[in-house]
C-alpha cells in the first residue's frame, strides 16, 4: 500500500512539473530536456534567515517557478499565506506544516499542495530541517498572518 502512494505521489509530482516546463518552453519558444539534481545545485540564502534556495526553471519573483528549497533544522516560518498555489514534495529531512485542520510531517518522497490564500504554519525538522522541490503557480510570496 505505501509503495503504490509513494508510486502515486511521484506520478502527480512529475504531472505537476510538466505543466510548468511546458509552460515554461512555450514562453521561451524552445522545447528541452530539463535535469537538476539537489545535490550539485546552488543554493543561495533567501531574505527570511533560515532558508535557501536553487532556481530549476521560471522565475519565483515574477511567475510560475521550480526551486530546491532548504529550511535549516528548526526553521520557523511563522503563520502566513501565499498569494499563489504551492506544491512541494520532500526529499530528506521533514517539511512541517501546521493550520487549522491541524498538524502534518511531510517526510521524504511525500506530497503536500497549499493552495494560495491558505492560512499555515511552515517548518523545518529540528534536527534534519528540510530540503524539498517547491513549485509555484506564480509568483512566490510569503505574507505574514495573524
Amino acid at each position: 500500500m505505501k509503495r503504490l502512494v509513494v508510486s502515486a505521489l511521484a506520478a502527480l509530482v512529475i504531472i505537476v512539473a510538466s505543466v510548468g516546463v511546458v509552460k515554461a518552453q512555450k514562453e521561451s519558444g524552445k522545447k528541452t530536456v530539463l535535469y537538476a539534481s539537489a545535490e550539485k545545485a546552488t543554493f543561495k540564502q533567501s531574505p527570511m534567515a533560515g532558508v535557501s534556495t536553487a532556481v530549476i526553471w521560471g522565475d519565483p519573483d515574477k511567475g510560475a517557478h521550480a526551486t530546491y528549497s532548504k529550511f535549516a533544522p528548526g526553521h520557523e516560518a511563522g503563520m502566513h499565506t501565499h498569494t499563489n498555489d504551492v506544491w512541494i514534495v520532500v526529499i530528506k529531512g521533514a517539511y512541517l506544516y501546521k493550520d487549522s485542520d491541524g498538524e502534518k510531517r511531510v517526510g521524504p518522497g511525500e506530497f503536500i499542495r497549499v493552495p494560495g490564500g491558505h492560512k499555515h504554519w511552515s517548518g523545518g525538522d529540528k534536527t534534519e530541517g528540510a530540503l524539498f522541490y517547491e513549485e509555484g503557480s506564480g509568483k512566490f510570496d510569503l505574507i505574514p498572518a495573524k
